[in-house]
């Protein structure tokens, strides 16, 4: 008898994690990524295309960043002043 109650509480209890963990998942599905409007982020990080595929968005982010080193690159460095 206390096998089958104790069996009973673990079907209650993974019943009710399936549950929550449908109602979880299915809320995840409905957050929705806002399309982005330029080509930079407000923070001033570039973004990829929305509409390109995987392999376009990964090269236009690798072409981002190497832009960005050689810019910061190009940029003489500040010079310590001698006392």
């Amino acid at each position: 008898m206390r096998g089958l109650f104790g069996l009973v509480g673990l079907v209650l209890v993974l019943a009710v994690v399936a549950v929550l963990a449908k109602k979880q998942l299915s809320a995840v599905g409905e957050i929705k990524v806002p399309q982005a409007a330029g080509v930079v982020a407000g923070d001033g990080v570039p973004v990829a295309d929305p509409n390109a595929s995987v392999k376009d968005q990964s090269q236009q982010i690798q072409r981002q960043v190497k832009q960005s080193v050689e810019a910061a690159m190009q940029q003489a460095r500040p010079m310590p002043e001698d006392k």
